[in-house]
Parts: C-alpha cells; sequence; structure tokens
C-alpha cells in the first residue's frame, strides 16, 4: 500500500452519501457546515458555487468542487447572493426529476474523522475546485462520466458501483489537486513530499512497518542521508519530525485498527510499536482525547449510515 492510499484510508468513515439534483428556474440552497467533506460535480448545465469566503465561482459541465473541510457554502443559479441568503438545505431523498432541466447535479459528502485526518488533508483549502478543460486529468474525467451515466438511469449493480465509483471520485480529485498545486508551488509542501525521493522513501518505510523501533538515524541511513539534513529536509516538507510523524502514523493506525477490528487492546498496542497497553492508551488519549476503549464504543455506532445529515436536498427559490 502506497502512502497516498494511506492518506485516504486515514479519513473516510462509512460510505460516501449523494444525491441527484436537476434544477430549472430561479433556485440556490446552503450546504454546512458539517463534521464531513462536501462535494459537488455538474453533469449538465451551469451553476454558481457561493464560497465560504471571496468572490462567487461559475461551475460548468463537468467541473468537479471538493470541500474537505465541510464550510458552509452555497449553490445557485446566479451569483448575487450569499450563502447565508439561501435556503438551508432539507434532509430528504426528494430529487427533481425533470429530464430537460437546465441544471443537472450530483452533491453529497464524505464523512471524515477529524482526528485521524492525514496532515496533508488539513493543508488542503476550504474549496477545492477542478475545471473540466480538455486535455486535463482524463482519469477524474473518465469517473465523471461514468458517475454521470450510472445516476442518470437506474443500472444493474448501480449498489455496488455507485460507492465504487464516488471512492474513485476522491481519489482521482485529489489526484489532480495535487498535480495542479505541485506545477503552481513546485518543491514545497505535500505535494513535494509525496514525489521527493528521500522524503517519500522514508514515509513508505514508515507506513509499513510502524511497529518498527524507528530512530532518525535509521531512517536517514535507509536513504542515504546524515541525520541532521534528513531530519531538516523531512521537517520542511511533511511540517513535523520524522518522530512527531511516526508517533502520529502509529496511533492513527492504532485508531483504525480499534475502529474496524476486534483485537485486543494489547494486541494493537503491539502492532503500532508499543511495548505495553498503558504506553499506548496514555499516547493514544492525549493524541485523540479519549481512551482506546471509549473510541471503540464510539466508533461502533459509526456504521453506512453515519453520515446521515451530510447529503441534502435543497427547495427551490
Amino acid at each position: 500500500m502506497d502512502v497516498f492510499t494511506d492518506v485516504i484510508a486515514t479519513m473516510r468513515v462509512g460510505r460516501a452519501k449523494f444525491t441527484r439534483s436537476r434544477w430549472s428556474g430561479p433556485w440556490g440552497h446552503r450546504f454546512g457546515p458539517y463534521p464531513g467533506a462536501g462535494f459537488h460535480v455538474v453533469l449538465r448545465g451551469s451553476c454558481w458555487l457561493i464560497p465560504p469566503a471571496g468572490a462567487p465561482v461559475r461551475l460548468d459541465a463537468g467541473d468537479v468542487v471538493f470541500l474537505p473541510h465541510g464550510a458552509l457554502h452555497g449553490l445557485s443559479d446566479r451569483p448575487d447572493r450569499t450563502a447565508a441568503e439561501l435556503p438551508p438545505a432539507r434532509e430528504t431523498d426528494h430529487t427533481g426529476d425533470d429530464p430537460d432541466a437546465d441544471t443537472h447535479l450530483v452533491c453529497g459528502a464524505y464523512r471524515l474523522d477529524r482526528g485521524q485526518a492525514h496532515p496533508f488533508l488539513r493543508t488542503l483549502p476550504e474549496v477545492l475546485h477542478l475545471r473540466a478543460r480538455p486535455g486535463r486529468h482524463p482519469a477524474l474525467r473518465a469517473a465523471v462520466d461514468l458517475l454521470g451515466a450510472d445516476v442518470a438511469e437506474s443500472r444493474p449493480g448501480a449498489g455496488a458501483a455507485l460507492p465504487a465509483l464516488l471512492d474513485l471520485l476522491l481519489v482521482y480529485l485529489l489526484r489532480a489537486w495535487l498535480e495542479e498545486e505541485s506545477e503552481r508551488s513546485p518543491g514545497t509542501g505535500w505535494c513535494a513530499a509525496f514525489s521527493d525521493p528521500v522524503v517519500a522513501t522514508a514515509l513508505r518505510h514508515v507506513h509499513r512497518e510502524p511497529a518498527h523501533p524507528w530512530t532518525v538515524s535509521e531512517l536517514a541511513g535507509r536513504v542515504g542521508m546524515s541525520k541532521t539534513a534528513f531530519a531538516r529536509r523531512f521537517t520542511a516538507l511533511v511540517g513535523q519530525s520524522p518522530m512527531a510523524y511516526l508517533t502520529w502514523w502509529r496511533l492513527s493506525t492504532g485508531a483504525r485498527l480499534l475502529r474496524d477490528g476486534d483485537e485486543t487492546l494489547a494486541a494493537v498496542a503491539r502492532q503500532v510499536g508499543y511495548t505495553s497497553e498503558f504506553a499506548f492508551a496514555t499516547a493514544f488519549k492525549r493524541e485523540f482525547g479519549v481512551p482506546p476503549g471509549r473510541f471503540r464504543r464510539r466508533s461502533a455506532h459509526l456504521d453506512d449510515d453515519g453520515a446521515r445529515g451530510l447529503v441534502v436536498q435543497a427547495p427551490t427559490v
């Protein structure tokens, strides 16, 4: 498993939820704030995104918008309103069914576990807008086309296909944003960390073997650098020292093991490099604010319906 796959794995809890919307005439609705990441895909027509700050953004067919922090925002047929002026979205499965409507959208949300979100995800801006430009991000364009085809009509196997397509959408839009960001700001931040041969190699070692008793000296030796030069380079790109990142990754991995499995606390502690259950529990509570046992019990209540309330359908105005 590569590091970017691990990044995605740290943030998802349950399935993404979505709804289809078809709009004509005057319309507008408000989303968020919510404990998840919102997304909008324009399948046909155009509309305006009313962001949490700044000027409205025109969205055209094929455009994808991702709001990784669940910020308050709106969608509307025109740009001269604020999100606060739009009516709040309603929790309902009703969608417009007029195939001749001007604007067709897929709107939804991924439930996120904020405590476990990878540091890369925390650095994302409030709004990621990826335009449908010819020749750019063909994989994302293909995912949008497939999603649109399955949403437009009820097809055999849609119950299995749609969750998979939403997962692909998340992967491809984050990849596309990384590509664009690396062009805008080459050699800086997580965009550089994922491609830097030294830092990326060190990250792979940490991710593959969290239980290994890593030291800065050993990691530096694995990538052929001095301890001081490696630590400086890693910290500059990742934003944390190697040992701070290692600790976070161990605890995040432990949290996922607690959430998704039924192994004992002692077994989980060993798998992520802690020699005792007590040491793991102490570090876990310091990082996530709750003891491991309580975290596991709380996580048991989050199933595939855990994102209820994040995906909504709004009234026309």
